[in-house]
This record gives C-alpha cells, sequence and structure tokens, in this order.
C-alpha cells in the first residue's frame, strides 16, 4: 500500500539521484481467461486541475509494436508528477508478456478494446491517449469507437495511415531494380537499426536499457505470436477513422522524432492534414520518448500547441465532471462501463483556426 501526498499540477526539478515521488505500481488483469499486464500510477490522492475535491485527469500509455508498456514508465511517472494526471501503461495482448488474442480475434479494434478493458478494471475515467507508433493506431481507433471515455489523443509517430509503408532513399533505389518486392522492408529494417543509436542519447542510457530490454527479450521469445500484428500494421488505413476522430472534436496532438526514418515525414504529413493540426516536430528518432522520458512533460507544459492541447481536454474534462455529476444525481439514466462508470457523451471541441494545417 502506497501512501502519496496529494499530486497537482506541478514543474518542478529534483536533484540528481534523488528518488521519483510518483511511481508505476505493476498489476495484472485477467480477461476471457488471458492475462493482461498494466502498471498505473501510484498517485491515488491526484486531484483534478479543479483543485481539492475534483476527480483527477486519467491517461492512458499505448506502445509501440516490439514494446511493452514498462518501457514507458519513466515518462508516464513524469506525467503523472508534474501535470498531476494518473497513468496506466497496459501491456497489449500478445506483447511483453500479456497472452495473445486467438487468431481470428487480431487486430486493431480488438487491441483498443482491450485497452478499455484495463481501463475499466482500474476504475479510469475519460483518458488523455498517449499512442506511440502501433499505439498511434490503436489510439485512433479507439478514439473512434469510445469517443465518451477519450479526452484527447497524443499521436507520436503513429503508423494508423499508410504513407509510412512508401519507403524512399538510396538503398531503395538500390535494391528496387533487381529485388522490388523487398527495396522496401530493407529500407525499413535499415531505419530501425539506424534509429537505435537515439535510444542512447539522455540523460540515463543505462536507465533507458533496464527500462527497455526486458520487455523486449519477452517479445523476443514469442516472435512467431506476433507476426499477425505485423501483417496488420502492413496493410492497416485508418484514414477515414483519423478524419471521424478530428471531426468529432476530440483534440489530436500529432508529434513526431526529428529524425524518424520508420514513421517516415510523409506519414505526419498525412495526419496532419487528416486531422487538421500541425506537427509539432521533437528532437530525436522514432522512439524519442523512450531515452528523453521527460519530453513529453515539456512538450504539454512549455510548447503553445502542447498549452493549447491541454486546455482543450480540460475544458472537455471539465463538462464530463460536471455532466457525471448530475448523471451519479439521478441513477440509471445512463449506461455504464464495466467499472461501472457512467458513459457520459464529451461534446465536440472547435478546431482552433491557428491550428489548422496548411
Amino acid at each position: 500500500m502506497f501512501t502519496t501526498p496529494p499530486f497537482g499540477p506541478r514543474d518542478r526539478r529534483r536533484g540528481r539521484g534523488a528518488r521519483r515521488a510518483v511511481r508505476m505500481v505493476p498489476g495484472q488483469m485477467h480477461v476471457a481467461g488471458r492475462r493482461v499486464h498494466f502498471a498505473v500510477s501510484n498517485n491515488e490522492a491526484a486531484i483534478g486541475p479543479d483543485g481539492p475535491g475534483s476527480p483527477p485527469i486519467w491517461a492512458v500509455s499505448i506502445h509501440g509494436y516490439f514494446a511493452g508498456g514498462s518501457m514507458y514508465w519513466r515518462e508516464s511517472a513524469h506525467l503523472a508528477e508534474r501535470l498531476g494526471w494518473r497513468v496506466v501503461n497496459p501491456c497489449l495482448p500478445g506483447f511483453a508478456g500479456s497472452d495473445p488474442l486467438p487468431g481470428p480475434e487480431v487486430g486493431i479494434e480488438r487491441l483498443a478494446s482491450a485497452v478499455s478493458d484495463v481501463l475499466d478494471h482500474v476504475g479510469a475515467g475519460p483518458c488523455v491517449v498517449l499512442g506511440h507508433s502501433m499505439g498511434g493506431a490503436v489510439a485512433m481507433a479507439m478514439a473512434d469507437a469510445t469517443p465518451e471515455r477519450v479526452l484527447g489523443v497524443i499521436y507520436r509517430d503513429g503508423v494508423a495511415t499508410p504513407a509510412w509503408r512508401s519507403r524512399h532513399g538510396l538503398l531503395v533505389g538500390l535494391v528496387a531494380p533487381t529485388l522490388p518486392d523487398l527495396a522496401g522492408m530493407a529500407d525499413l529494417v535499415a531505419a530501425v537499426v539506424l534509429d537505435f543509436p537515439d535510444m542512447l542519447i539522455g540523460r540515463r542510457p543505462r536507465s533507458t536499457m533496464r527500462m527497455t530490454i526486458p520487455d523486449a527479450r519477452r517479445n523476443l521469445l514469442v516472435t512467431g505470436q506476433l507476426l499477425p500484428i505485423a501483417s496488420t500494421l502492413l496493410h492497416l488505413d485508418l484514414r477515414e477513422t483519423v478524419t471521424r476522430v478530428a471531426a468529432s472534436g476530440i483534440p489530436v496532438l500529432p508529434e513526431w522524432g526529428c529524425f524518424d526514418r520508420i514513421a517516415t515525414p510523409a506519414a505526419a504529413a498525412e495526419v496532419s492534414s487528416l486531422a487538421g493540426r500541425k506537427v509539432v516536430w521533437v528532437p530525436g528518432g522514432h522512439s524519442w520518448m523512450l531515452p528523453r522520458p521527460q519530453g513529453q512533460a515539456d512538450v504539454l507544459s512549455h510548447l503553445p500547441a502542447g498549452q493549447e492541447f491541454l486546455a482543450e481536454i480540460t475544458e472537455r474534462w471539465r463538462t464530463h465532471s460536471s455532466a457525471l455529476a448530475s448523471v451519479t444525481s439521478r441513477p440509471g439514466r445512463r449506461p455504464r462501463t464495466a467499472a461501472g462508470l457512467p458513459t457520459v457523451p464529451l461534446p465536440a471541441v472547435p478546431l482552433p483556426a491557428a491550428n489548422q494545417a496548411s
């Protein structure tokens, strides 16, 4: 049992080597006989933006392919402590020790449903959904399927739309004349290899390795069961989903590593156009948030686009809190989630003209 002080939004510096006040606490649950791993921040006394007595803002961080929830624990602890959020890190079915889905059920929509199962289990309210790489596609599918539980989407170097699969460059030019069907895959493999050095650029590279290696090792042992999901990603096209999510008024914040060659700049431009939002470019490669876990909180705290996103999701949170108070005073008027939370529709947020993508 953890005893923690009340945490509200804050941004403070701590001495080198000091123990972080907020940590991620691992847990597991079972859904239809399948084990699912997750972690949740231990700031149980967190409060919302309106101060004592207001429920906290929740967030869920959805990992990328061949990753797992614990790789993002350091980042989630930063978000929980600096912004006052309660943060959940699920390990998607098949990844990092979670049991896989049956073959016929494999799909992005089913992965999104698995995230909702975890949120129901921990009793989370409407969430900010952070999705990295494959997790970006899952985040969009979740926002489309259950908009009432999504405050906003932070879409990070995502692969929900097909532009990332159009590979160009020197390697493609060299391989394509003789092996045209393998040229794109060769370039993708090279991009993954070249992206790795960025994982060592940060304040604590050894800590980065300690957080990433265990989940990577677990995934390596079950590579075969992850191949159906890889095949799904290579044929995925959620352009219509992204358009619907943006049109519904759910705030979308696209973020991209400046040196990402896995999810290429063409993919960033594609999502920017569909969502009607300019991309926030972040120093680093495809997985910039792993070696520099403070980066996401910095974007939201200090950059105009991040501050505007926070204002939008806070307004949606206030609307939901008011509606929830009204609903709970009149029991039986609304359907409820598996955790017993009323499903309160959230209003559309008009897209600011200043954020329209050119």
